[in-house]
């Protein structure tokens, strides 16, 4: 720790030479800064900020703020555009003795946005323009659903979201054949590693998000991850100062789901934020299984029976109180998170497994501080957070029974239906982020991070106190340091070059004799990216990252569920290379295509993936000595006028097992460049939409909308272990081919809605992981109300 300390502060020393020697070279340089809200007041996000003399633009921030810091003295013409805003140019001249601070209002445009040629393009837009190989969902365009983060993702070329079961089930996203603990979720840029059982993608409503981001293979060094194989960032933004957003969903399987999000902000710039959901659901949907009566042992080899035992809930609150807008702050917030969570557990890792009595309880105290400015001092953008959470989880499986699927039982010995057990455990985990950003002008701009996180896993067992094994340490630090520059030619070219360093410590106080096991890692990694505009609609980009992930505090401990702790993890490394095109154009003034491909390659050494335990009851993370991925993803999209859209999109991923000899055998083994089992390796979505505006009566709209899902058949083991024979059907995961359909009514211009959606109309089979059924056709009605007030 203290040679990180060393380095860390050895780094800081030079920037700091590097920003004095750069801020006495620019003092003929005059900043022009300013803020742009809308007529009532609201900051605009995503503004385009234009220079007309000297080509320099940029995009508004959270706060509608922007910022040029290398301007000579003159007058100027700034062109500010926004989709949905009336174009607006203004004169204004930078003084040769300080710096200048405008506020520039936007109006409403007043045509209909499919008479106009629109200037300017959304935030997402913007960010799916990055030289990283990302793409960006507009969440806003999804208030109106009952979708969840997950169901948001799995909509996005490159993306599969697996899960195992209904609401709140666990779930694996795969992100270009990376999965699990790969891929590293972030909310505003903040590590999600410690949020708990409570919060995480799957039970997040969309409406939580302004957009979510998902960057493939090789991860901004700002995020400050040690993800593997890509990042997904939930961007909440606060667009709205002074607003009440409040939505309820009913449907199939006794299912409810409540979502309120509100913000009042004072003149003063005193700000409280409050952000509550819940979900409900008894999950009682009907799978097809292998069953037999545990009284009678009467044997059905496909028995369609409900499932008994997988009721769900969850609630959370998210409060935050402080400041925006002051000469310290752009946003200085403490807040907390609290939350609690209910899951009953049907089956295990296999359907094979079936349980009547074994549920799970967490809950989520997480206090936090956010901090942001801009321009701290000329240039130099600063962003710290920092959370704990003091949550606590709860493993209960006292009964002493066995189960079969129609919901009989039988005594069992005395060890509960798994493992009995009572045992409440803290995972005790701690974050702090920080990330400077110094724009050494329009161009340029390095950047420097540091994430320090922390896991220490303390409980006991009211049913078994004398199992020291439970009051043994296991615990975890982990920093990742990066440091990066980039250079910015506004619709031209960009490059960005980073490097991260990584440390890990862990102690596992589970060696013989209850002695603690002590390790220490470190890794190098480090990376690049590109773009390139061959005109303004034509993008090439590429991306290259030798990158490092340390094994998680679940792989190592386990998560006393489903996963089974191996302290033996080695740290995995991957060469990640990604290749893009982008290609829009009109073919009239009606109709727009939007064409983006994009290629993947992997090599990954130490790979970390899941595999069954020895009695298949249990998933444990494993080591492959090599794993090698190739493969791309396409997307297509069509627009008529700005009221019909469809689009398409596909993945193919094949992973190669490159581990030549299996420990304890001898001989090249039957496994080695085998296809990796258990991953979809070609999928897709289509979609179809249509908004007709003013239906009814004046502003309000009618929107109908359709998507596909298609998995191709997978394997379920090693494909060298068995053939794709009709007799080996339990080897392979089937084709899967779903429908959804939804319809929205909205009236008031937005202020009340409703909407009807139906999800896999066809009602097929749907399989994600080891063959766990998901749920069948269902169907949710959704009600939102949703008011913006100006502060002013």
């Amino acid at each position: 720790m203290h040679s990180i300390t060393k380095r860390f502060g050895s780094i800081i020393f030079f920037i700091c030479v590097i920003l004095s020697s750069l801020q006495l070279s620019a003092q003929q340089l005059h900043g022009l800064s300013g803020r742009i809200v809308t007529a009532d007041g609201r900051p605009v996000y995503g503004a385009g900020v234009e220079i007309k003399q000297v080509q320099k633009s940029t995009l508004t921030d959270q706060e509608g703020k922007f910022v040029f810091i290398s301007l000579p003295a003159g007058t100027y013409t700034v062109r500010i555009s926004h989709i949905g805003f009336a174009l607006l140019e203004k004169r204004v001249s930078v003084p040769l003795n300080g710096d200048q601070a405008l506020q520039f209002t936007l109006q409403d445009a007043q045509q209909d946005l499919s008479e106009v040629s629109v200037i300017g393009r959304t935030v997402a837009q913007e960010t799916n323009r990055q030289a990283f190989n990302v793409s960006a969902i507009d969440a806003k365009k999804l208030y109106n659903t009952t979708l969840d983060i997950s169901g948001a993702l799995d909509r996005v070329a490159g993306v599969r979201v697996r899960e195992s079961g209904g609401v709140g089930s666990n779930f694996n996203l795969s992100l270009n054949g990376f999965s699990g603990n790969h891929v590293k979720y972030f909310i505003d840029g903040i590590p999600m590693d410690n949020f708990g059982s409570s919060f995480q993608i799957n039970n997040i409503p969309i409406n939580i998000a302004d957009r979510i981001e998902v960057y493939k293979g090789v991860v901004p060094m700002w995020l400050g991850s040690d993800a593997l194989g890509g990042a997904i960032n939930i961007v909440t933004g606060d667009k709205y100062r002074n607003y009440f957003d409040a939505s309820y969903a009913f449907g199939s399987f006794n299912t409810h789901r409540s979502v309120i999000n509100a913000a009042a902000t004072a003149e003063n710039g005193f700000t409280v934020q409050v952000n509550a959901f819940q979900n409900y659901s008894d999950n009682d949907y009907k799978v097809n299984v292998e069953a037999a009566d545990i009284n009678t042992g009467a044997y059905a080899a496909r028995a369609a029976l409900r499932r008994f035992h997988d009721n769900y809930h969850n609630e959370t609150l998210i409060a935050n109180v402080g400041v925006v807008d002051k000469s310290y702050a752009d946003k200085l917030l403490i807040g907390v998170t609290l939350g609690k969570n209910y899951k009953e557990i049907q089956t295990g890792a296999r359907m094979v497994s079936v349980f009547g009595g074994w549920h799970r309880r967490g809950n989520i105290i997480m206090p936090s501080l956010k901090y942001r400015k801009t321009n701290l001092i000329k240039g130099l953008d600063v962003t710290v957070n920092a959370n704990y959470n003091l949550g606590e989880e709860q493993n209960i499986d006292t009964m002493n029974v066995r189960y079969d699927w129609y919901g009989n039982s039988i005594p069992q010995g005395s060890n509960g239906e798994r493992s009995r057990s009572l045992y409440k455990y803290k995972n005790n985990n701690g974050l702090a982020t920080a990330t400077l950003t110094y724009k050494i002008d329009d161009h340029q701009s390095l950047a420097l991070s540091e994430v320090f996180s922390t896991f220490n896993r303390k409980g006991s067992d009211k049913l078994n106190p004398a199992n020291s094994a439970y009051e043994q340490p296991k615990k975890t630090n982990k920093n990742v340091l990066g440091f990066g520059y980039s250079f910015d030619m506004q619709h031209k070219w960009s490059a960005t070059v980073f490097g991260k360093y990584l440390y890990q410590g862990s102690v596992d106080g589970s060696g013989s004799g209850g002695t603690a096991n002590r390790a220490g890692q470190n890794r190098l990694g480090y990376g690049a990216a590109a773009t390139y505009f061959i005109n303004k609609n034509l993008q090439l980009k590429t991306s290259y990252e030798l990158t490092n992930r340390m094994p998680e505090a679940q792989e190592i401990f386990g998560d006393v569920e489903n996963q089974e702790g191996n302290a033996n993890l080695k740290p995995e490394q991957s060469n990640n290379v990604n290749l893009g095109v982008t290609y829009g154009f009109a073919l009239d003034k009606d109709n727009t295509i939007l064409l983006t491909a994009n290629g993947i390659y992997r090599h990954a050494d130490n790979f970390i993936y899941n595999r069954l335990n020895n009695n298949q009851s249990k998933l444990v993370a494993d080591n492959r000595d090599g794993v090698r991925t190739w493969g791309g993803d396409a997307e297509i999209r069509y627009a008529y006028k700005n009221w019909f859209t469809a689009g398409t999109t596909v993945t193919y991923q094949f992973l190669r097992n490159l581990q030549q000899y299996e420990p304890g055998s001898t001989g090249v083994s039957p496994l080695y460049r085998d296809q990796m089992p258990n991953i979809p390796y070609l999928f897709g979505n289509a979609d179809v939409s249509a908004s007709i505006k003013d239906f009814g009566r004046k502003g309000n709209n009618l929107s109908i909308g359709y998507n596909l899902l298609y998995v191709h058949a997978f394997w379920l083991y090693w494909p060298s272990l068995g053939g794709r024979a009709e007799s080996d059907e339990k080897k392979v995961v089937p084709q899967q081919l779903s429908h959804d359909v939804n319809v929205v009514y909205s009236m008031g211009r937005g202020r009340y809605n409703i909407g009807l959606e139906g999800k896999n109309l066809g009602n097929a089979d749907l399989y994600d992981n080891f063959s766990l059924q998901k749920p069948g056709r269902s169907f949710y009605l959704n009600i939102r109300y949703f008011i913006n007030a100006s502060r002013h």
